[in-house]
């Protein structure tokens, strides 16, 4: 037996329409003690209905009620919909009512953990929900249905497989040894299977950079010597007045955060505090915030003077970015040039020259303007590639171990380590406590 659950799943605020979810046993029927039109107990699968909701006496709101029965729901339960008009107030007045007659507040992400717990779908494909809901781009909306649409999960399934036919035959040498028409497992033929598996795991993990960055948004810090440009920078990128701009040196304190799309990716651009020694308490704890952002880079931008010499301070930010992936960009060319620099770019950010050309270089250094979003032979899930992680650390420890010919149940114990890691991924051995810490995050009615 399910407990009823309801809950409202479109955002608070004015609208035309709300709609608040139910699913559960006895749903059908509580959702009929309140509903005045058609009886909904004798309604057919898949079927929509005018009427009315009434607290008692008292008439609520005009509503269209959508029903679902089970399995063939998201949750796999009976499920109703309830369209009632927008608003904060009627739609809290539907489900007070909905909770008067019954039914118990769903938690944050309670129906997408029944859909997984009822086999509706995988981990995977409840991680892409959300991802489809937090889409930034057309591309991180692609990877989010290459997730619900199963592929995520058959290359991990197809993964899974390989280890357990490995193990397997491991395990039928230990507990059988005594029947003679096993074929005895041999330490080449063992790594050779290990390594084919390890190969395919690292060609995975390689890819997988991309389609994080995709999902996730690159991190894009712009850094250099105060007074350079840097948030002209970000407000010409972003085409608005963001930071402020000022012949000052030392205005910008903190860093400044903007979200720009280019070709479909999603740039989360910081426009830092200009690096320099500075006996300015707030600043100081500004440019080392600055000098944090720049460790957690995706890709840097940094900015040169191209009407001044290069300074030691100069020097010392190419130095300190010199093994980040990074664009150099020489600023101020209207000005007469004092810098024989060699850089990536040349713009000038006041008179709007060169930011084209630095959009398209972001997409030339970041490798992604090819990514085909159709090939599913990659993660983007920090979980995912962690765990994936795991499991080629494990595969290599087995691979280690057979080439020192130690005994095969002591290789049988990483290889069981790997096979855990990949079952984690789409949740086929996930302690309870890790499932509910998972759909916590979702958003409520998901």
């Amino acid at each position: 037996m399910s407990e009823a659950i309801c809950a409202i799943c479109t955002p608070y605020g004015s609208g035309a329409i709300s709609i608040i979810r139910c699913s559960g046993d006895d749903c059908i029927n509580l959702v009929n003690k309140c509903f005045k039109g058609s009886n909904l107990n004798n309604a057919l699968a898949n079927t929509i209905h005018y009427g009315h909701i009434f607290d008692n006496d008292e008439l609520i709101d005009e509503v269209m009620v959508a029903v679902f029965r089970a399995p063939k729901s998201f949750t796999t339960e009976d499920s109703i919909e309830i369209n009632c008009h927008g608003g904060v107030y009627v739609t809290n007045r539907v489900l007070r009512t909905l909770l008067k007659n019954g039914f118990r507040l769903a938690e944050p992400g309670e129906f997408s953990k029944r859909a997984f717990l009822n086999g509706r779908i995988d981990l995977v494909q409840a991680e892409s929900i959300m991802d489809m809901v937090s889409a930034k781009n057309k591309l991180a909306l692609g990877i989010a249905n290459n997730g619900l649409n199963k592929n995520t999960s058959l290359m991990i399934k197809n993964l899974k497989q390989e280890v357990l036919d490995i193990l397997v035959d491991i395990e039928v040498n230990i507990d059988y040894p005594e029947y003679t028409d096993i074929p005895e497992i041999e330490y080449k033929s063992l790594d050779e299977r290990i390594d084919k598996v390890i190969l395919k795991m690292k060609k995975i993990l390689e890819k997988s950079s991309g389609g994080k960055m995709i999902r996730e948004g690159i991190k894009t810090v712009i850094v250099g010597k105060p007074n350079v440009g840097k948030s002209s920078l970000l407000n010409a990128l972003l085409d608005e007045e963001k930071a402020i701009v000022s012949d000052i040196e030392g205005t910008t304190r903190d860093y400044i955060e903007g979200f720009l799309n280019i070709g479909g990716i999603t740039l989360n651009l910081i426009d830092t505090a200009g690096i320099r020694e500075s006996i300015d308490e707030v600043e100081r704890i500004g440019v080392e915030r600055s000098l944090s952002k720049l460790n957690e880079a995706d890709l840097v931008l940094v900015l040169l003077d191209n009407s001044r010499k290069l300074t030691d301070l100069d020097l010392e930010i190419l130095n300190k970015t010199e093994n980040k992936k990074r664009i150099v960009i020489m600023n101020k060319t209207d000005l007469s040039s004092e810098n024989d620099y060699k850089a990536d770019i040349y713009m000038s950010i006041n008179n709007n020259e060169g930011i084209d050309k630095l959009e398209d270089k972001i997409l030339e250094i970041l490798n992604l303007n090819e990514f085909n979003v159709n090939d599913s032979n990659y993660l983007s899930n920090v979980r995912h590639i962690s765990l994936l992680e795991k499991a080629l650390e494990s595969l290599n420890e087995a691979k280690n171990a057979v080439k020192l010919m130690i005994e095969v149940d002591m290789i049988s114990i990483d290889i069981k380590n790997a096979l855990d890691s990949l079952g984690e991924i789409v949740g086929e051995s996930n302690t309870e406590l890790v499932i509910d810490r998972l759909f916590q995050r979702f958003c409520l009615g998901k």
